[in-house]
C-alpha cells in the first residue's frame, strides 16, 4: 500500500483495504503503537492486535462485506497531528449470522505524521443509535 502522504488520504485507503479484506494493507494505516476500538468497545493496542482482531472477522463475519466511506473531517490539532471524523456504512452479507444488513457507524481518529508518513495513532469506532432505545439507525444519505 502507497505510504499516506496526506491525512485525508486515509479512509479512502481504509475503505479500499477493508473491501480487499487486506489485513496487511489495513494495518499498514496504523501506527506500529496505535489502539483501536471497534464498534463493540472491544479494544486492540498496537498493530499486531489491529490486524488480528480483523482478520478474525474478515476471516469469519465480514468475509463478504463492503465497506463505504465518507470524505472525512479533517481538523488540524498541528503540524503533524489531526483529528479525522469520517461515516462509514457497512454492508454486512450473507456470512454475517444476521444476514445481510446494513450498519452505519463514526470513526474518529487521531492521526500523526511520523517520517513524513501519516498513520492512525487512535481510532474508535462508533454505531449510529437511537439513543433513546438503543436500535441501531441508517443515516438518510444517497448511495453513492
Amino acid at each position: 500500500m502507497d505510504h499516506q502522504t496526506e491525512p485525508h488520504s486515509i479512509p479512502p485507503l481504509f475503505e479500499a483495504a477493508w473491501n480487499a479484506h487486506d489485513m496487511a494493507a489495513f494495518g499498514a494505516l496504523f501506527h506500529p503503537d496505535a489502539t483501536f476500538v471497534n464498534r463493540f468497545a472491544t479494544y486492540w493496542r498496537g498493530r499486531d492486535a489491529i490486524i488480528a482482531g480483523h482478520r478474525f472477522i474478515h476471516e469469519g463475519v465480514y468475509r463478504d462485506s463492503v465497506l463505504k466511506v465518507d470524505a472525512p473531517d479533517v481538523d488540524p490539532v498541528s503540524d503533524d497531528v489531526v483529528i479525522l471524523h469520517f461515516w462509514t456504512r457497512l454492508q454486512a452479507g450473507t456470512a454475517h449470522p444476521a444476514g445481510a444488513h446494513h450498519v452505519d457507524t463514526l470513526i474518529m481518529a487521531v492521526a500523526t505524521r511520523r517520517a513524513e508518513v501519516w498513520c492512525i495513532q487512535a481510532a474508535e469506532n462508533v454505531t449510529y443509535l437511537d439513543p433513546r432505545t438503543g436500535k441501531e439507525l441508517l443515516r438518510d444519505i444517497d448511495e453513492r
